[in-house]
């Protein structure tokens, strides 16, 4: 549902919507003027979010760990092969997140 509309130049000019949620400039092809980070309605906006969140999501799970390592391995008496095999999980769960999440953010 394109819509045709007459230009100065005499010639159409095929926009996509008549209206649209956010101030946009006629003169650079309905081009945003504003971002409302806050509105989930708009797709760009959504796909933004969710991509933060899951980069956010990746991040956190690579690195949280190594930091209190020293302390699980002393709580949970951890040896070796259990730390270089929840080294080896935290990494798959990272992958695997990514595999979830890039749809989801396309």
């Amino acid at each position: 549902a394109f819509i045709m509309s007459a230009v100065q130049s005499g010639q159409a000019e095929i926009k996509k919507y008549q209206t649209y949620q956010l101030n946009v400039d006629p003169n650079q092809d309905d081009k945003a003027t504003e971002i409302k980070l806050c509105n989930f309605s708009r797709p760009h906006m959504r796909a933004f979010h969710c991509s933060w969140f899951c980069f956010f999501t990746a991040f956190f799970i690579w690195f949280a760990i190594a930091p209190l390592m020293p302390e699980i391995k002393k709580t949970l008496d951890l040896d070796k092969q259990q730390i270089w095999t929840s080294n080896i999980c935290s990494v798959a769960g990272t992958i695997f997140m990514r595999f979830v999440n890039g749809p989801i953010c396309d």
